[in-house]
């Protein structure tokens, strides 16, 4: 890639193997959200660019599922080193499209190279097993192989490292791709097929599109190329696309939204949890499904965490990614800014009170404040509806099986958080919790190498550790006389 005076680089589709720059395909516009201003046009696939991009899917598929796995491993740990011998120039052009801090921006290049490394260590794993069989005679293997060619979806949240795990489950395990990232932040989708490329994948393995998300989706999973769909994002689009695949009977893995529970027991260090809890929200403007949003607070405590919380996200200094002293960045796009007021407004009207933020200005860039709402009813808006954005709401319990009660309440299933110093609530709380992750006394979900994942509308499947290899992985029995 080439990049522009701003320092953001050209965008390219790759389409079995071939480079298609935007001088040669309608555009769309990529806009700093810090500063609203055009930096960058987005070619957007055509009809044939699809076509082209599942041939090359299925034309490949036979001969990398018969690449040596330690090759295909090889492969995705020197795309990953090239992730980090380029992660200045891709650190920035992410804090361009997607408006986080550089630092963050830096570190979110560092874990998906750790993330694919992880990953391809995966790759001669994917071990069969041999059944004892009754009589002398005979023998009954269970082997795994690759599911074929995949469809994968992804936004624009972690530009790169929600691609980065999907692709390199995907290749580890032996599959190609055909892969859509999101048109508002190509670029950092973009630095990683550069990485794969020069780190030696076969062309047709993987393919790059941006286009129109319907065309895209609808052309790919009907396909009879494509034999697996992956999609993270919102809980709306994974239904649509899981009722398309189930209309072609194909397997689906969906990362989808969450509603994060916070619980906080009154034998807690409040200043501790405050600061922790300061961190979590601000992480990447609050734009993560695995965000706290609903901090339910022990009645002894929960007037001085509020203060103390308010407190804190009330000086958080907001701004625009390049500035070192900015700890949190603008909302990534427009859409994100208008959603936020209406969880603030139907809170308030339902007798919550504003503690801290409430209100953003988007004259400049899409900036919203870190934002406390206290006292807040269980049928506000906040408090169902996941807002994706700088915005945490408290409320007061008194009694475990109650707020056990009210963290299931949801239709989502994804991660929970619990902080506490009696061990054995430690101990029995994860366990009471319908979520896929939860964490004990500090924030974070997953790490490189880990299970990732949740439960009931936040969707089903691994999109780390082991098990992520294992999605794009099928069984076939073999019995030999």
């Amino acid at each position: 890639m080439t990049s522009t005076e701003s320092g953001y680089p050209d965008i390219e589709l790759l389409v079995d193997g071939r480079r298609i720059g935007a001088a040669t395909r309608e555009t769309a516009a990529v806009e700093n959200p810090a500063t609203r201003e055009v930096i960058g046009r987005v070619p957007l696939a055509t009809a044939d660019d699809i076509a082209d991009a599942l041939a090359g899917a299925g034309r490949a598929a036979e001969a990398w599922r018969d690449t040596s796995p330690h090759h295909r491993a090889a492969i995705l740990m020197r795309a990953a080193q090239l992730l980090r011998d380029r992660r200045e120039p891709i650190a920035r052009a992410m804090t361009l499209e997607n408006g986080k801090p550089y630092g963050d921006s830096l570190g979110e290049v560092d874990y998906t190279a750790d993330i694919i490394d992880s990953l391809a260590t995966e790759a001669p794993r994917a071990y069969g097993v041999v059944l004892p069989t009754a009589g002398d005679e005979g023998r009954t293997l269970v082997v795994t192989e690759p599911v074929g060619p995949v469809a994968a979806f992804t936004p624009w949240n972690y530009p790169l490292t929600v691609p980065g795990r999907k692709v390199a489950a995907a290749l580890a395990a032996g599959c190609t791709v055909v892969i859509k990232p999101a048109e508002e932040t190509p670029a950092s989708a973009v630095a990683l097929a550069d990485a794969l490329v020069d780190a030696g994948l076969p062309d047709g393995v993987l393919s790059m599109l941006f286009g129109d998300p319907a065309q895209i989706s609808e052309t790919l999973i009907a396909s009879p190329v494509i034999r697996k769909v992956s999609f993270t994002g919102s809980i709306g689009v994974g239904k649509h696309l899981a009722r398309l695949a189930g209309d072609a009977a194909k397997p689906v893995m969906l990362e989808l939204g969450g509603h994060a529970p916070v619980l906080v027991f009154d034998d807690v260090d409040v200043d501790e949890v405050a600061r922790q809890a300061l961190g979590a929200k601000l992480h990447n403007t609050g734009q993560s499904c695995g965000s706290p949003v609903r901090f339910y607070v022990h009645q002894a405590v929960h007037a001085q965490f509020v203060a103390r919380f308010g407190e804190l996200l009330a000086a958080a200094r907001t701004g625009d990614g390049f500035d070192e002293t900015t700890e949190m960045g603008p909302l990534a796009n427009s859409r994100r800014f208008d959603a936020m007021a209406p969880f603030v407004q139907d809170a308030v009207e339902r007798g919550a009170t504003v503690v801290a933020g409430g209100a953003g200005d988007d004259s400049v860039g899409y900036y919203w404040p870190a934002t406390l709402l206290a006292d807040v009813p269980d049928d506000a808006l906040v408090m169902h509806d996941e807002p994706f954005g700088p915005i945490a709401a408290t409320s007061v319990f008194t009694d475990e099986d109650e707020v056990v009660a009210r963290a299931n309440a949801l239709p989502y299933g994804l991660a929970a958080y619990v902080f506490t110093k009696d061990a054995d609530r430690a101990l029995r709380l994860p366990r009471r919790l319908d979520v896929g992750m939860v964490s004990v006394n500090r924030f974070g979900v997953g790490a490189r190498d880990t299970f990732f994942g949740g439960r009931k509308e936040s969707g089903f499947g691994s999109e780390g550790g082991p098990e992520a290899v294992h999605e794009y992985l099928v069984k076939k029995l073999i019995s030999q006389g």
